[in-house]
């Protein structure tokens, strides 16, 4: 069940949000967390009923060892590397196995039948979301938790999906705070235009941009200069505003249920350097990241040459997690090498123009993205190589109508380069916002239903990982 479809819009939130109100008047706290629990299960196994067992296992065993972190004596390195390494485990059975096979094939020339398992939805989020967990219950950064409460924390659904990457003491404190306090107009309100941006820019952007990205990437046809480009930078925008989309309706549905989920998206087009660009997108994967792999390989505190290998190997790993191909691999191992040379730029004191420093950081993530979405390194090269050629290629107007294009891609550049972002606009220190916002969030959210039930709606990209 997709936020962008009309069973979700129409029905599954609509039941929740009477539920939470009859909840909320309960004086017994521990049944609005039970509903919510269960409509988040529900709303997971929607997609396939057996990555239910999968995830519910996955929550039992690691409540489990957090309990046993959370007795002094039992608070040992030994159970926590047990946690970790069955939490990788079970990431590494259901989405590198087949990928591990196949690499064996073909370096050994042998021929293990491929297990063709099919990848559980958000296996790839609540397994770095309970490794983090796992990690502070043994620094005893938490104390203790009952299992209602983390069965919630990891699958309250708005975040469950795709992000953002929650962590403990930013939910656990909000769940009780919402639950006992009275109803948050200003948290609705916000989270409900927000909700609305979201579903804008995914169902009338992002997916329009898709048509031109797909029938580029997934062809065999030759790509000439101009539709090489096209290709590349429709990807480059149809990502941006799915995945920017995708996150302001995670957290808008946070709001309307009075939880305030973190921020996991901000203007990264606008970055000035590479390490700039990772501040901004994907946020709390970038945080994740840099507190549980970056910081505990030395980060920055060691040799110089030490720094280097450990910003190259936490994107090299970054570009492993979002998938078992050697594509992601390529495409974690460029930007942790840019990131070593904008390290080094930076230690010589180098500087250039805002205007240039914004264009070269763009320009580099959209050749990256190239690496991202090509299904093999062949046709990754074919579109990389038309880029810088003048070949020809088949008609883009076989496709879309051109003028229609031009119109989408400066629309695109307007919201990308010279608008407020999301968040910006509804967390400006206003309590409430304009009654204009309010009645274009309801415009918008009619318009995308009327254009879903003529139109098939397109999975968020995050999903796949």
């Amino acid at each position: 069940m997709l936020f962008s479809s009309y069973q979700f819009i129409l029905l599954f939130l609509p039941v929740c949000l009477v539920a939470f109100a009859f909840f909320k008047k309960s004086p017994n706290r521990n049944g609005l967390k039970l509903f919510l629990l269960l409509a988040s299960l529900f709303f997971y196994s929607v997609w396939k009923f057996e990555y239910l067992f999968i995830i519910l296992s996955s929550i039992i065993i690691n409540y489990f060892l957090a309990q046993k972190l959370f007795q002094q004596e039992a608070k040992s390195k030994i159970l926590l590397i047990f946690g970790i390494t069955f939490n990788l485990l079970l990431l590494a059975i259901f989405k590198y196995l087949d990928f591990t096979i196949f690499n064996i094939n073909y370096i050994f020339n042998t021929n293990i039948p491929l297990l063709r398992i099919v990848l559980p939805l958000a296996i790839s989020f609540f397994t770095f979301q309970q490794i983090a967990f796992l990690v502070d219950a043994y620094k005893g950064l938490v104390k203790s938790i009952n299992f209602l409460n983390y069965a919630l924390f990891v699958t309250f659904f708005p975040q469950l999906i795709a992000g953002p990457i929650v962590h403990h003491k930013e939910m656990m404190p909000q769940f009780d705070l919402a639950l006992d306090s009275k109803q948050r107009f200003d948290f609705q309100e916000k989270g409900l235009f927000l909700f609305a941006i979201g579903l804008f820019k995914k169902i009338f952007i992002a997916d329009y941009f898709a048509v031109v990205a797909n029938s580029g990437f997934d062809g065999t046809l030759p790509l000439n200069f101009s539709e090489s480009w096209m290709t590349s930078l429709s990807y480059t925008f149809q990502l941006y505003f799915d995945f920017s989309g995708y996150s302001d309706m995670a957290i808008g549905l946070g709001l309307i249920f009075g939880i305030k989920l973190p921020q996991n998206f901000h203007s990264p087009y606008k970055a000035v350097s590479i390490q700039d660009f990772w501040r901004r997108w994907h946020m709390t994967l970038s945080q994740f990241l840099r507190d549980y792999l970056y910081i505990p390989l030395g980060g920055s505190r060691c040799s110089e040459i030490r720094v280097y290998r450990n910003l190259f190997l936490t994107f090299f790993l970054g570009g492993l997690w979002h998938g078992a191909s050697w594509m992601f691999i390529i495409w974690g191992s460029l930007h942790g090498t840019a990131l070593i040379i904008h390290r080094v730029w930076q230690k010589q004191g180098l500087k250039m123009p805002k205007f240039l420093a914004i264009l070269m950081t763009f320009m580099f993530a959209n050749i990256c993205w190239v690496f991202f979405r090509a299904t093999n390194l062949d046709r990754c090269k074919e579109i990389l190589l038309s880029m810088i050629s003048f070949e020809g290629g088949f008609k883009i107007e076989n496709i879309i109508n051109p003028s229609d294009y031009a119109n989408y891609f400066l629309i695109s550049i307007i919201m990308i380069w010279f608008s407020k972002n999301s968040f910006e606009i509804i967390f400006d220190g206003k309590d409430h916002l304009k009654t204009k916002h309010f009645l274009l969030s309801g415009l918008i959210i009619l318009l995308t239903l009327l254009k879903l039930f003529r139109t098939n709606n397109v999975e968020f990209i995050y999903f796949n990982f």
